[in-house]
């Protein structure tokens, strides 16, 4: 059993409709894998060019860009978020660096819910939608640094952060300080889908708990079409949150970002905030959180790796970086996902075994 062989028993076992899979250093592609269907009615098949929601791995993009307005002395880390967000109303004593780090104790409702259709995209009002979500979750779950709570409400607020400092819309800013000084087109990358992306269509197994599930979130008349087969294809739909789950692209596009990433001289962050972005949390107890600044952290055959998961209707995502070995994956996929599967540790096994 090879890495390309668990992948195409995925295929043919009807687990997903496609899956592309690549593993890379800080200069190439090591192994590609891509098959299936990215659009099962019209027999599309999965190209380079396809395209998938990456949901919340664009929290990776979130926590660097508010590292970056830190290097660049726009904000405090360690400074109430109340003083940038006055609007704040969780406590004065949460930080930055804890909405960062998914220790503010902000509480995190089911996002299922949190979609609008792609013709409903020019007329959403994401500040009137999160307003009333803020007042109806207004109580935090934990102190300050007290323990690890995952937090989509968290990165909402960061979003607005990254937006009142630097003047820009958070989808703008992404654009032009992430995307842009990488050369990664919209096309290839972006928070909308723009002439030339060919996003995969995104399904639910007809016959699985989760699709009865669904029922109880989502209207899904308003966003399922017919069924296709053994899968039920989600209508085109954007995420009422860029900041905690916006990004659609290519898997070779998070490639290159994270090649970056990898890089010693990185053109995204000096070496001193990239430490900063991969170094764990502890609690005020001093327990380690299994979390960075949005990445969490991880170990396979005895390598340390930082990775992220996204996932809900239609698709499922991880990204990782091997930091030691300068080596990382990403994997997608267009079915759902509603956990962090470490999916990754399946197959990235195989090219890392002989590496130290």
């Amino acid at each position: 059993m090879n890495a390309d062989n668990i992948l195409i028993s995925l295929i043919k076992g009807n687990k997903t409709p496609s899956v592309h899979y690549i593993f890379f250093d800080a200069e190439r592609v090591i192994h590609r894998f891509k098959g299936g269907l990215a659009d099962i009615k019209n027999k599309e098949q999965v190209s380079d060019q396809t395209s998938y929601a990456a949901f919340s791995v664009t929290k990776t993009f979130t926590a660097l860009a508010v590292l970056q307005l830190a290097e660049n002395k726009k904000i405090n880390l360690d400074e109430s978020i109340k003083k940038y967000l006055p609007k704040f109303t969780y406590g004065a004593e949460i930080s930055v660096r804890n909405l960062l780090n998914h220790t503010a104790g902000i509480p995190n409702p089911n996002p299922l819910s949190w979609i609008h259709l792609e013709e409903e995209h020019t007329s959403f009002d994401n500040k009137l939608f999160f307003d009333s979500i803020f007042i109806k979750h207004n109580k935090t779950k934990s102190k300050p640094n007290e323990k690890f709570n995952y937090s989509n409400l968290g990165y909402v607020l960061l979003g607005q952060l990254i937006e009142k400092i630097s003047g820009q819309t958070y989808e703008n800013y992404i654009r032009n300080h992430i995307l842009k000084p990488i050369d990664i087109p919209p096309a290839k990358l972006d928070f909308e889908i723009h002439e030339g992306t060919k996003l995969a269509k995104g399904y639910q197994k007809r016959l699985s708990f989760m699709n009865l599930l669904l029922g109880f979130f989502i209207d899904k008349s308003k966003f399922m079409a017919k069924a296709e087969g053994k899968w039920k294809p989600f209508r085109k739909n954007y995420v009422n949150g860029s900041s905690y789950g916006g990004l659609m692209g290519t898997p070779d596009a998070f490639v290159k970002y994270l090649q970056e990433l990898l890089k010693p001289n990185c053109a995204l962050l000096s070496a001193e905030f990239k430490k900063m972005l991969f170094t764990e949390k502890r609690t005020n107890d001093d327990k380690a959180t299994g979390m960075c600044c949005s990445w969490f952290t991880g170990m396979l055959n005895q390598e340390p790796y930082f990775t992220h998961a996204g996932g809900g209707g239609g698709y499922y995502c991880e990204v990782r970086i091997y930091t030691e070995i300068g080596m990382g994956s990403v994997i997608m996929f267009n079915r759902s996902g509603m956990r962090d599967e470490r999916f990754l540790d399946k197959l990235d096994s195989f090219f890392i075994e002989n590496k130290k």
